[in-house]
């Protein structure tokens, strides 16, 4: 009779170590197979291929969108009128979420620098007409003295895709 029970026991054993050793090895072979999140360059075709950086970068399902000025294509210079030169800003910020196959809705964080703080009611006009939904992201509009090329406005963020 012991030796019927240690048989039993050992039978057991075997079968619980021989289950762990599969779930183990599935768990295993489950981890190496997800990917890694696939790194893309996301350049416009205005984007000066010879800048140390990209337009954006998209990472799985994250966009990483670069500091932005609204230049002019001709001049290289942020345009006179600053209604122009918001457009301008926020129509490539647009084009670039679009190019990664998302839009201004799934954007999640926003930082603008600008060069005159009284300008930000105007900025802020401008800004909310690009979004249809209400959960606007996440934002900050911070003061700075001077911008490249003469801006008064940079934006750089993040978007998600939903």
């Amino acid at each position: 009779m012991n030796a019927r029970i240690h048989s039993i026991v050992n039978s057991r054993v075997t079968a619980v170590l021989a289950a762990l050793a599969i779930a183990g090895g599935l768990t295993v072979r489950g981890a190496r197979s997800q990917a890694p999140a696939v790194r893309k360059a996301i350049n416009l075709p205005t984007d000066n291929p010879q800048l140390p950086f990209s337009g954006a970068i998209l990472a799985g399902n994250t966009l990483y969108l670069s500091g932005r000025i609204g230049l002019e294509a001709k001049t290289g210079k942020a345009p006179a009128d600053v209604d122009e030169e918001i457009k301008t800003l926020l129509d490539t910020v647009k084009a670039t979420t679009l190019a990664a196959g998302m839009s201004m809705d799934d954007l999640v964080y926003v930082q603008i620098a600008c060069t005159d703080l009284s300008l930000y009611d105007k900025f802020n006009t401008a800004y909310r007409s690009y979004f249809t939904t209400k959960d606007l992201p996440a934002r900050e509009f911070i003061g700075a003295a001077t911008l490249l090329r003469g801006g008064h406005f940079e934006i750089q963020a993040i978007a998600v895709k939903r």
